[in-house]
């Protein structure tokens, strides 16, 4: 009798359906969580599948700053397991004729929202495996059709969960688009040229005052600078010098005494300035975008 137990159960446990796996949603938006603009869509996800992983990257990007979303994907993405889905609703031109895509990297992370430039990172780092066009006439919540001004809950919540959850493939999403037609919004890379170093300021490290930089270590140890040896930062906005600063790099903030300034490599592994326990940012009115630059060179002896 034993015997014959073991084998229903074994035989049970064969013929079980097996379960799609199911891949995390990550959600990004600038609409706050004042309201319920966020909440419509986790239920819209939940709705599609209850089973799903949704979590929030954030929903405090400032309002309509394309780029700032498009460097919070960047900076988060690669940190969450192939597969992902992530939803950034950064739009501002919501209803009008900007596409609405979903766009799988080489890595197989999939960005859902509008093309209006937030890819612009993702796309050259990851670089783009395919990219799809929404298809609104399949890929849409039912009975939203009359709806112009959400789709972060009508359009784009609702398609990151069906493919999240394996309701849809990638290829049911829409029609293929090329993919050198992302949307990129032009920026200064980091550069070393005569013995500086330029960049832009891509954002703040907003809790600390902290002032990132998109030059990274590999260009920066260019430079030669070993631990503790001074470095000159200059600050421009729009091509106008706005700060300038002389400091150590060091690897910790302790390396300077509080409120001192320092030049350190944050946690992307690129130049940034700080003061020990205080905010540069605010001190020196520097704020961050496209039309921030910095120039970093060895301070002269």
């Amino acid at each position: 009798m034993k015997k014959i137990l073991i084998a229903l159960c074994l035989s049970a446990a064969f013929a079980a359906p097996a379960f799609a796996a199911k891949n995390a949603l990550v959600l990004q938006t600038d609409f706050g969580t004042s309201d319920g603009a966020v909440s419509a869509m986790h239920g819209v996800a939940y709705g599609v599948d209850p089973n799903l992983t949704v979590a929030d990257l954030t929903h405090n990007i400032p309002d309509y700053d394309i780029w700032v979303g498009g460097y919070r994907l960047f900076q988060t993405a690669n940190y969450w397991p192939e597969g992902t889905v992530f939803v950034s609703v950064i739009d501002p031109g919501v209803g009008t004729t900007r596409k609405s895509v979903v766009l799988k990297t080489r890595e197989g992370r999939y960005f859902v929202g509008p093309d209006n430039g937030q890819f612009t990172l993702i796309a050259e780092r990851d670089g783009v495996a395919e990219l799809r066009e929404i298809d609104e006439k399949v890929n849409r919540r039912a009975g939203s059709g009359e709806s112009y001004t959400f789709h972060g809950r009508d359009v784009y919540a609702y398609v990151g969960a069906r493919l999240a959850s394996g309701t849809i493939t990638y290829e049911q999403v829409g029609p293929s688009l090329p993919v050198d037609s992302v949307i990129k919004i032009p920026y200064q890379k980091a550069a070393l040229s005569d013995g500086k170093l330029r960049g832009i300021i891509p954002v703040l490290d907003i809790k600390y005052g902290n002032v990132w930089t998109n030059v990274p270590k590999a260009l920066f140890e260019q430079l030669g600078v070993k631990e503790h040896e001074q470095v000159q930062v200059r600050f421009f906005h729009n091509k106008k010098l706005v700060n300038t600063v002389v400091a150590p790099y060091e690897h910790t903030f302790g390396g300077v005494a509080k409120g001192k300034p320092l030049v350190y490599l944050n946690s992307l592994l690129d130049v940034a300035v700080a003061l020990n326990q205080g905010s540069y940012a605010e001190k020196n009115k520097i704020e961050s975008g496209v039309d921030w630059e910095v120039e970093i060179s060895k301070a002269k002896k």
